[in-house]
């Protein structure tokens, strides 16, 4: 049988003693344990009855036995569907719903009160917990996994199957379900462990989250794909990074970690001498930090620009200059062009318009919506972001906004539509609008600009307490303001860019929230 994911894994395997990932506790898991017990999960969801092309929906607290979970589904032949884990369980049953998985991971904590949210899904609920000392981990999954086969036959996928079903916001409506090939993973790894010159020599500090494209898919895969080594952390932690770099090569994170990292007293060209790669991705790098990370680690961070519906397009390059404010190039294999949003004419060079990108990465539609998918795709193949940007002289891609209104909040995507509404249902409430604007720890702080009823007694506490149990926590707003209307335009539109503009220094101090 051939599994083209796993396969291409396997084959670059190192010596089976080598180490794959040392959790914070100490415990050290070897190439051999990713084989063994990637199998045993594997034959734990072939128990449970899951079939080629099932989805297994994932919503758990980050551990090394969650990575081993994702390969046990790819050699399953299951599509893997990672949850973030602040989604409530209002949310869950959103994708649940939508994606009608087989089986439903969770944490052991949470079973409660989301297996109702399963059960009418039809879904089989398990749980998958942290670990709690070599060879045991808490959860029924954990469990069936650790009484199963330590063997394997892979099922048969091909690189056009699917691996992984990723959601992601719109520009209208509910969260769409980007669909990830084998070969989208695959092909983006590949290109990415020549680009960044990973090799089995290399130590990555891994604090990111597992259930998006950057920690799972870049961070994860390269490793593997690589034959490297990871330090993994459950969350970010300022102290344990600089205390790791000694023994590590790069690090991988999201401009939040620089700009905290920053803040470190002990964050020096000597703390930092053994790390050779510096990344930063899923939301605009500021020029500003850029240039004072590399004033004071004397290193230049590299910034790379990707897409859930995309991994990565393109890199600030390995081996040349990496421009502050700049993406880089496109990556081997892949075609970014700059077109005129609606007429889709392409546009030269400085000229600014919509960015689209063609390539192995580019996923291949939104789950169960055709029409959707059609519409974000031209003629000729090429993937309509819905950013906008640039492309210079020199061939750097410059980010220069979107033409949608996602929210980029540390890392995590945010659509305003879905907090909107939210808050509009609240008594009192005339209408609202949710913008992000400049934050200096954040990158992008959501915001919501709210016209009360002239009665209502409405405090910005209100609101906060309303949304809190229904929303993520990344999602709330870190600001609420009133105003007694909104701008529009003369076709009655609410023009966020001037609201953008009007609070655009809200979070300047950086004692604000």
């Amino acid at each position: 049988m051939s599994n083209h994911l796993y396969d291409l894994i396997r084959s670059r395997m190192p010596a089976p003693e080598k180490t794959f990932a040392e959790a914070e506790d100490g415990r050290s898991y070897s190439y051999q344990d990713v084989e063994a017990i990637s199998a045993r999960f594997a034959n734990a969801l072939i128990e449970l009855g899951v079939r080629p092309g099932d989805r297994v929906a994932v919503q758990v607290e980050k551990s090394i036995e969650a990575t081993m979970l994702y390969l046990g589904c790819i050699r399953a032949g299951a599509i893997f569907l990672p949850l973030n884990t602040a989604y409530t369980a209002a949310e869950i049953d959103y994708f649940l719903t939508d994606a009608e998985p087989r089986v439903f991971v969770c944490d052991p904590a949470r079973r409660e009160a989301l297996a109702p949210v399963a059960g009418k899904a039809g879904a089989l609920i398990e749980t998958l917990g942290a670990s709690t000392g070599q060879g045991t981990s808490a959860g029924t999954l954990a469990d069936r996994a650790f009484a199963a086969p330590l063997q394997f036959d892979d099922v048969d996928r091909g690189p056009d199957d699917l691996a992984a079903i990723l959601y992601t916001s719109g520009t209208t409506g509910r969260s769409k379900g980007a669909m990830l090939s084998h070969e989208n993973l695959a092909s983006n790894a590949r290109t990415l462990v020549e680009e960044w010159r990973f090799s089995a020599d290399d130590v990555l500090i891994h604090a990111l989250p597992i259930f998006h494209t950057h920690g799972l898919f870049v961070a994860t895969n390269v490793v593997l794909l690589s034959g490297a080594s990871m330090l993994f952390l459950a969350k970010f932690d300022p102290d344990r990074i600089l205390a790791l770099m000694p023994r590590a090569t790069a690090m991988m994170g999201v401009p939040t970690f620089y700009v905290r990292l920053l803040q470190h007293p002990d964050l020096t060209r000597e703390t930092t001498a053994n790390i050779r790669l510096f990344v930063s991705g899923s939301a605009p790098l500021l020029a500003e930090t850029h240039r004072e990370w590399q004033a004071r680690t004397g290193h230049a961070i590299l910034e790379r620009y990707g897409m859930t519906e995309t991994n990565m397009n393109t890199s600030n390059p390995y081996e040349g200059d990496r421009i502050a404010g700049t993406v880089g190039f496109p990556l081997p294999g892949v075609e970014v062009r700059i077109t005129e949003p609606e007429s889709g004419q392409v546009l030269g060079n400085n000229e600014i318009g919509m960015i689209e990108v063609k390539g192995p990465n580019v996923f291949k539609g939104y789950w169960r919506m055709p029409e959707k998918t059609e519409s974000e795709f031209r003629p000729d193949g090429f993937f309509i972001t819905g950013d906008l940007g640039k492309i210079d002289e020199k061939g750097y891609v410059h980010i220069l906004g979107r033409g949608k209104d996602l929210i980029i909040t540390g890392g995590y995507n945010v659509y305003p539509k879905e907090i909107e509404s939210e808050i509009d249902a609240i008594n009192g409430v005339v209408e609202s609008a949710v913008i992000g604007v400049p934050h200096h720890d954040f990158g992008e702080g959501v915001t919501a600009v709210v016209v009360k009823d002239g009665t209502a007694q409405l405090e910005e506490k209100d609101i906060h307490s309303v949304l809190e149990g229904r929303l993520a926590r990344y999602k709330l707003p870190k600001r609420v303001i009133f105003v007694d209307e909104l701008p529009r335009n003369t076709m009655g539109k609410v023009q966020k860019n001037i609201l953008r503009d009007r609070f655009a220094d809200l979070y300047r101090s950086t004692s604000a929230p």
